[in-house]
């Protein structure tokens, strides 16, 4: 039996030692939040950082030939914000008994809920191989540095079943997404729908048209710094009415926007000459991700139109397979974004805590599934 072939395990505390290169080797092309410039931008711009409660940990793998052949994106916390899979309830479990919860090691793309990779693997026929590595070290690291626990969140099937095969704890979530059944046009989205459904989008359109709103696609060269201005202010005024506490800064948007413009779809709205709300989407190889919005005006259906039916236009005039909407939102179901099961695994070093998370896991999934199957009744497509 021939032996393995010697590798190495190291961990990076900033992702520009790692080059572009070597690091979209492994990451690929389809899914722009795992990218090399996308995470830079994070990390660069302040937005991910130690300071933000991010400390950068990516895990790097390399062969007997020094090539990096996997990496992990990963970053200790401090707490539990910008993840979107909240895990609040199993902090407090273990405070309550005298442990510790954080710091945890977070794998994941910083205030991202959108599945894609997690494991960038090099292809190569020891792809296997290499997760299984990967996911061993991902434990190492977090018994080294004494971390309570290892969270894995929007993951891709493969990558799930690795962790699950590994024996972490399997948890499941929701979103909603649109699905392109082959739709030429809109109208033949909408042919789709019942009768009601379809009158009701097609008079939240009517009402943003006719308050004298045009709506406008910007990507690649379109993008200039005066739309990010206008982009970021709308950004900064939802998140102060929202959630208190914007975490992305202005430079990550400047970043991204200088280094990954034809990945970029900003979707703005405007009024008689004047910017008024617009929605950030990023593009993959076959979907959009919908990420942020924001607002200076409030106009009925606005938001509608920015986020979800203008993200249905550029998809199916680019022949996308589906728009990925983000976080929460049980209103998309009527506007065509039908429930989706999501996945993380989780690895808990406190043998009574992990069992207690098990336990709990196993009835949410449950409740979890029978929600999906009610939520998914209410579909507005037509019924076969």
């Amino acid at each position: 039996m021939a032996e393995s072939p010697p590798i190495s395990l190291r961990v990076e505390t900033d992702i520009t030692a790692i080059s572009a290169a070597d690091w979209d080797s492994c990451a690929g092309e389809d899914n722009p939040f795992v990218c090399h410039a996308f995470l830079a931008a994070l990390e660069e711009s302040g937005s991910a950082k130690a300071k933000t409660g991010w400390l950068p940990q990516h895990l790097i793998m390399e062969d007997d030939k020094r090539r990096i052949v996997g990496i992990v994106p990963a970053y200790v916390k401090s707490h539990s914000s910008g993840e979107y899979v909240f895990d609040h309830g199993w902090a407090q479990a273990i405070e309550r008994a005298g442990g510790r919860y954080y710091p945890k090691l977070q794998v994941s793309v910083p205030f991202t809920p959108a599945t894609g990779p997690r494991l960038l693997v090099a292809p190569g026929p020891d792809s296997g191989a290499v997760r299984r590595t990967l996911i061993a070290g991902l434990k190492a690291v977090a018994e080294n540095r004494d971390l309570s626990s290892v969270h894995a969140t929007f993951l891709e099937d493969r990558d799930r079943a690795a962790f699950e095969q590994a024996g972490w704890l399997i948890r499941i979530g929701c979103q909603y997404h649109w699905t392109n059944a082959g739709y030429s046009t809109f109208d033949d989205f909408l042919g789709a729908l019942s009768s009601r459904k379809r009158k009701d989008i097609r008079k939240e359109r009517r009402q943003v048209a006719e308050a004298d709103i045009e709506m406008v696609t910007l990507t690649g060269a379109d993008l200039r710094p005066e739309h990010w201005d206008v982009f970021y202010r709308f950004y900064i005024d939802t998140s102060d009415r929202k959630w208190g506490t914007p975490y992305l800064t202005r430079d990550f948007f400047q970043r991204i926007g200088r280094t990954m413009a034809e990945r970029i779809v900003l979707i703005l709205a405007r009024r008689h000459g004047e910017w008024v709300a617009g929605a950030l989407n990023l593009l993959g190889s076959d979907a959009l991700y919908g990420r942020n919005w924001g607002c200076g005006a409030d106009f009925r259906f606005l938001h509608f139109e920015t986020c979800y039916y203008q993200a249905i236009d550029f998809a199916i005039a680019h022949g996308l397979k589906r728009v990925e909407a983000g976080a929460q939102g049980e209103h998309k179901i009527q506007r065509g974004y039908l429930p989706v099961q999501m996945e993380s695994a989780h690895w808990i070093s406190h043998l009574g805590l992990r069992d207690a998370i098990a336990h709990f896991l196993e009835r949410e999934r449950d409740g979890m599934r029978a929600q999906m199957a009610m939520l998914a009744e209410h579909s507005p497509f037509k019924q076969s």
